[in-house]
């Protein structure tokens, strides 16, 4: 899998959450201590979160990392064929 497909997918389970929890990016952003742009960047998949990102971004979601990360290799698995099988 690709640094691309990742950055993707996080961004696809990222927005997801937000707009299940109702937040706008700029609401999200004040309570995760993150600009609104870096929000967007990562819902368009064009930055990549780092572990802390990840982290303050579950908390503010009312979701555990553990979760969220769970979501994402859902949506990996979802987008992604099996070996071969392209």
């Amino acid at each position: 899998m690709d640094n691309a497909t990742l950055t993707a997918a996080f961004g696809r389970v990222l927005r997801q959450q937000r707009k299940q929890a109702r937040l706008t990016q700029e609401q999200l952003a004040l309570m995760a201590d993150l600009q609104r742009n870096y929000v967007s960047e990562l819902e368009r998949g064009q930055k990549q979160s780092s572990v802390v990102t990840l982290f303050r971004l579950a908390s503010a979601l009312h979701v555990s990392p553990h979760e969220f990360v769970r979501q994402l290799s859902r949506e990996l698995e979802d987008h992604i064929p099996p070996p071969g099988k392209s």
